[in-house]
């Protein structure tokens, strides 16, 4: 966490930004008493949207049966 006085704030306000971009919290202090608080801004995930892989997926109907050379591994 960075903490800058509201001068340096003004003055290096595009390095904060990055900084905030890359998940670094900074603080904005006024007479080093913390004032604000800059953190990135969260989005809303986009909603998924089911059924798209439909038909698409194949399972082999023998999935699930042991393979050949395993059966001291199965209990």
């Amino acid at each position: 966490m960075t903490q800058v006085n509201i001068h340096e704030a003004k003055t290096h306000f595009s390095k904060l930004i990055k900084k905030v971009i890359n998940g670094e919290e900074v603080i904005i202090a006024k007479g080093n008493k913390p004032v604000a608080k800059l953190v990135s801004f969260k989005t809303a995930k986009p909603t998924r949207k089911l059924d798209t892989a439909k038909g698409q997926v194949w399972i082999s109907p023998d999935f699930d049966k042991p393979i050949d050379g395993f059966e001291d591994y199965i209990p």
